[in-house]
């Protein structure tokens, strides 16, 4: 561990035993600042004193001089200190009882308002993000002429990505995280990344600018930091943070050796069962994710034996449904130890530093159950994960900010999420049907998935529509492949059941995508396809080697690109994409990976490095050490000179989106087409006027009929990009188009009028 991590006491009645009451208080007053800069835009009318504002206790620490042990005191303080449970404990107490935890409605999610406040996101990841010498992560988010560029594009909002302290403790010493930062062990910001002062002053900056700052909490895990340590070591309540048994003694034999070396090991589908019909554990879960053959074949693993603070060794068995350096958190223990935690991470990023939305990551695996005999142990769709996300999502609106869930369910589920959880979810409904519908040529599958959305209820202004982020191109296709895995489906003239449907969609993906076809894309476990953005239209072109591309081909893959981002950005909700976008970014090869990927993590192959601004031309890794990747397009100042660049191009797309209020609209019609490349999206604005998204996704030429129940006969029919009258609907309620190859619009509905003006918005 660094001298320089910071962390706190712990949570609970006797979290502060050995410190007096006067202390104690003392420590809770001295952590606010009343001086603390607040995002104005999101209380413009609220006198400063109702803000919610608490800081946590900031703990600077030498390493201690003694050997790691569960009897030694200092040892046990030490790790008092940075646990986050204790973090909690403090910012609670400044916040119980305020009346500024009363100003904000938060029972129900409240979509529109999220995407008002954030329509446009950039997509950041720490890791992979280029600076100035010398500069922070952190401070390069808050860069004027950054936010002076995305102002101008249309981009209102950055997910940071995970930046605070992640990997674990061994011994004295901090071990580097094993999930790019989601395996979080402290709330202090990783001095890797930047500090709380750049965190806030990057807030500022953006509200300068009109916009807001997006962090994450992890509210199914953590990772081996200070809580875990002394979980291990039963100290108090933090073992209630997490799925850990104490396994006696006498039954050790059921548990296998951890090898030299490590803290833990797997287990496997044998000692799975056997400590399952021993009455300890429920055994195995629905599936195994991050599966991989003698790496991890169970959600289980077992500890070292551990000195606890009475000096009595333990092993223990912990659930983790990732990696093993991630255990999860128990939402429902006596103690509560687990639910506490998370929402004070939380409080932490929303009222100490300044964030206006969080991010829930892994927030569908916080219930558990043992099933019925033989059967896995029920663990996805867990009525304890919506009671959970309800809790989360509600304390998040309660001090004025909004959410967003990125996990892939069932239509069904997001549907049920959507009613009392976060207040927007990741479109992983649409998100391989329009991958799928560009390697096709073909939008049956897209217009199939948008329909039944529209059928169960998913508001498509709830969810976050989105171009690549730091994970794969993901075609689980949940919906398909488990919850409605023997419902039938018509898909090309065939009756298929929902398992046929995503096996068929998957194959042809990983049969276009990779292999021979793609060599530079890679298979990412069962999920999906890891590739950039670039990379993925490069394969739907037939692009086999991205080194020999032409200039012509490097025109088709940005006329591509920038029908994807309308496809996004065209319809209600969010429109969010990345600086691997914005720079045209291609993925590394392997070998310059190959320790990253090495246990079966091909993702690292899409998050090569990325200098949006063009700040650090030499540089040939981000400070944390990724190699940066080759980039079509380049930096932004340079696009931003150039009216046919990636950036100016979406820039006009994100005008006509903001000028017509598309965000926030309602989408009414997802309706046949005359050819199976053409998408068509009939949008109630929130005028009441109608607007009809049109997307050619082949690479022919399209004339064709323009056809929905909507269109009201007589209505002129108005390009909102040239501004140019198109046509009139007719008696059958259908306009003619001509639309080029790859390339989509927005179309504005209006009646004529009796006298001299303008048509009617319909």
């Amino acid at each position: 561990m660094s001298e320089s991590m910071t962390g706190e006491g712990i949570l609970g009645a006797d979290a502060l035993a050995g410190n007096s009451e006067e202390e104690e208080q003392a420590a809770t007053e001295s952590a606010v600042d009343p001086d603390l800069s607040y995002d104005e835009q999101f209380y413009p009318a609220r006198p400063k004193a109702l803000r919610p504002v608490a800081r946590r206790r900031q703990y600077l620490a030498t390493r201690p001089s003694f050997e790691f042990d569960g009897r030694n005191a200092a040892y046990v303080e030490w790790l008092r200190n940075q646990a986050m449970l204790g973090d909690a404990n403090v910012l609670a107490r400044q916040l119980s009882g305020q009346a500024s935890m009363w100003q904000n409605a938060y029972a129900h999610p409240n979509p529109r308002a999220a995407v008002e406040k954030a329509p446009v996101w950039f997509t950041a990841y720490p890791l992979s993000f280029i600076t100035k010498p010398g500069q922070s992560f952190l401070a390069a988010l808050g860069d004027q002429d950054m936010w002076d560029a995305f102002r101008e594009i249309g981009i209102r909002a950055i997910h940071t990505g995970p930046v605070k302290l992640a990997g674990g403790i061994s011994g004295w010493l901090q071990t580097p995280s094993v999930d790019g930062h989601f395996d979080r062990i402290s709330m202090a910001i990783d001095p890797v990344f930047g500090d709380e002062d750049e965190f806030r002053s990057m807030c500022q900056v953006a509200a300068d600018h009109g916009g807001t700052i997006i962090d994450d909490i992890v509210p199914g895990h953590t990772g081996k930091g200070a809580d875990f340590r002394l979980a291990e070591m039963n100290f108090r309540d933090y073992p209630g943070i997490y799925h850990m048994v104490d396994i006696p003694e006498e039954d050790w034999h059921l548990l296998p050796d951890v090898p030299e070396g490590q803290d833990s090991v797997n287990l496997s589908p044998e000692s799975e069962q056997s400590l399952q019909k021993a009455g300890y554990i429920i055994g195995r879960l629905q599936r195994v994710i991050f599966y991989e053959p003698g790496v991890k074949e169970t959600n289980w693993s077992a500890t070292r034996p551990v000195v606890d603070t009475t000096g009595k060794t333990r092993r223990w068995v912990y659930l983790h449904y990732f990696k093993a350096g991630q255990p999860s958190i128990n939402w429902l223990d006596p103690t509560f130890a687990g639910m506490r935690l998370v929402v004070g991470d939380a409080l932490h990023s929303l009222v100490d530093l300044g964030t206006g939305a969080l991010r829930l990551d892994a927030n569908g695996f916080l219930g558990v159950e043992k099933s019925a005999e033989e059967q896995p142990g029920w663990s996805e769709g867990h009525p304890l994960s919506q009671a959970a996300n309800q809790l989360i999502g509600s304390m998040i609106r309660k001090v004025g900010g909004f959410s967003f869930q990125e996990l892939n369910l069932t239509i069904d589920d997001i549907k049920a999420t959507s009613e009392s959880g976060p207040d927007l979810s990741y479109d992983f409904i649409t998100r391989p049907a329009y991958h799928y519908a560009l390697v096709t040529a073909d939008t049956e599958f897209l217009r199939l998935t948008l329909r039944l959305s529209m059928e169960i209820g998913v508001d498509q202004a709830a969810l976050v529509h989105a171009l690549q982020n730091h994970d794969e191109l993901t075609y689980e296709l949940m919906h398909f492949a488990a919850g409605h895995r023997d419902e039938m489906f018509e898909l090309n003239g065939q009756e298929l059941t929902g398992a046929q449907v995503a096996e068929h969609v998957q194959q042809t993906m990983r049969e276009r995508l990779t292999g021979p076809n793609a060599p530079y894309n890679s298979l990412f476990t069962t999920n999906g396809i890891a590739c950039t953005s670039v990379s993925f239209i490069m394969a739907a072109l037939g692009i086999q080697d991205p080194a020999a591309i032409t200039p012509e081909q490097e025109s088709q893959v940005l006329d591509v690109h920038i029908l994807l981002s309308m496809y996004n950005a065209l319809q209600p909700g969010v429109f969010a994409l990345s600086g691997w976008d914005l720079a045209g970014i291609t993925v590394l090869d392997r070998s310059s990976v190959e320790e990253l990927i090495a246990q079966g993590d091909t993702r690292w192959i899409n998050r090569g490095a990325h200098d949006i601004m063009g700040i650090s031309p030499d540089a040939t890794t981000s400070s944390a050490g990724m190699p940066r990747a080759h980039s079509l397009y380049g930096p932004l100042p340079e696009q931003l000179q150039d009216e046919n660049s990636f950036a100016r191009r979406l820039q006009k797309i994100l005008a006509v989106r903001e000028e017509n209020g598309i965000a926030t609209g309602k989408l009414l019609d997802v309706p046949e087409v005359s050819h199976r490349g053409l998408l068509v999206l009939v949008i109630e604005l929130g005028d009441g006027a109608l607007a009809v998204t049109v997307l050619n996704f082949s690479g022919q030429d399209i004339s064709g009929s323009i056809q929905s129940t909507h269109l009201p006969p007589g209505a002129d029919v108005q390009d909102l990009f040239s501004g140019e009258p198109v046509g009139h609907v007719d008696d059958l309620h259908s306009f003619f188009l001509d639309l080029p190859a790859y390339q989509g619009t927005t179309l504005l509905l209006t009646t004529e009028d009796d006298g001299d003006g303008p048509g009617t918005p319909m």
